[in-house]
């Protein structure tokens, strides 16, 4: 017998281990055991976002804190998103963006300033910018017919920023990209609308802003054509279109519009308390016989022809009369009533007196 055949001799080998199948139930039970753990951990990890070095991409819950954001106009969901990240508000632009994306709603998030929380999930920030109470009101509202004074006054309590800084723009008119034909004449073309302030504007952009509206409702009205086909200026348009904004209600303005075309065929001085009281600086339309006889450009009592500028910034009703006038001869009107702006319109001087006396009527009727 070999050496080899003396190792593999049966006689002097081990008996087998009476607990052969228990050590093979611990093996599995041990490897049971450690998928159950590392199944808890991965599904620990997917919800919490820990475990290990894996990133965090988002926080949960509402947040805690307050903390202001501030979203510029033409921001994406993105620029959004990390904006709110450099404050604390979400943990990663991912956060913000995905769940912009699962809420419709998202893509009404304007310009603005925002007072959101610290630490808050994505969804929750979503939710937030939504909410209008979470918006600083930052709005420019301009009504028709404002003067380019009440228009930079409007625009500074809006944005914060200091009269003083309209004032400079205005006296530099030529940063506003007017039209060539405003002639560096701001008057008339602060557009009267509604206007989303981010809070980051400057005095300069908000006016250019202004003008920018102008152009956009001038291009929709065809204005310079139009005028040219009525043998006016674009800029008389305007500056018609400002008096019967400053005149009547909207259902009398192309009628308002007929009587300045023909007083001016026919040579007649317009006689406007509007122009009257915008040369003095005063907003009263029940003038004094001096007030009347002031020497200013703007006394259509005194002065024959339109206005040297516009009164006030028209809206597109009032440019439209303008632009096209009622077919009438009509070289009077009257407000009879100033509470309610009744308005009442003559083709002779006769008629006229007697709207007149209506009116003082009235004004003795309610001193």
């Amino acid at each position: 017998m070999t050496h080899m055949d003396e190792f593999f001799d049966d006689e002097d080998s081990l008996p087998p281990s009476r607990n052969a199948s228990s050590l093979a139930r611990r093996i599995t039970g041990v490897a049971v055991l450690l998928a159950v753990v590392a199944l808890a951990w991965g599904t620990w990890s997917f919800l919490t976002g820990g475990g290990g070095d894996a990133p965090q991409t988002d926080y949960a819950g509402e947040g805690v804190g307050e903390v202001q954001v501030q979203v510029a106009r033409g921001d994406t969901l993105t620029a959004i998103g990390q904006t709110l990240t450099d404050a604390g508000v979400v943990r990663t632009v991912d956060a913000f963006t995905d769940a912009a994306q699962a809420n419709e709603s998202a893509a009404s998030i304007g310009p603005g300033t925002y007072t959101m929380r610290l630490q808050m999930s994505g969804a929750n920030a979503v939710e937030l910018m939504l909410d209008p109470t979470s918006r600083a009101d930052s709005r420019l509202v301009l009504p028709e017919g404002l003067r380019l004074t009440q228009t930079i006054e409007a625009a500074s309590e809006a944005s914060g920023l200091p009269l003083s800084e309209f004032e400079q723009v205005i006296d530099n008119p030529g940063v506003l990209d007017l039209p060539s034909w405003a002639e560096q004449r701001p008057e008339g073309f602060m557009f009267p609308a509604s206007y989303d302030l981010a809070g980051d504007e400057t005095a300069e952009q908000i006016l250019t802003t202004l003008v920018e509206r102008f152009d956009v409702s001038a291009d929709q009205l065809d204005l310079v054509a139009r005028a040219e086909a009525i043998e006016r200026t674009p800029y008389e348009v305007l500056i018609v279109a400002s008096l019967v904004q400053a005149e009547v209600l909207p259902e009398d303005m192309r009628k308002a519009a007929a009587v300045v075309y023909n007083r001016l065929d026919e040579g007649m001085p317009l006689q406007f308390d509007s122009t009257v009281s915008y040369g003095l600086g005063i907003t009263e339309l029940q003038l004094s016989a001096e007030q009347l006889e002031s020497d200013t450009p703007f006394n259509t009592y005194v002065n024959e022809g339109l206005p040297p500028t516009p009164i006030n910034s028209p809206g597109e009703a009032a440019i439209e009369a303008a632009l096209d006038p009622a077919k009438s001869n009509w070289l009077y009107f009257v407000t009879v009533n100033p509470d309610t702006r009744e308005t009442k319109f003559a083709r002779n001087y006769d008629r006229f007196l007697k709207l007149k006396d209506q009116l003082r009527e009235f004004l003795a009727e309610n001193e």
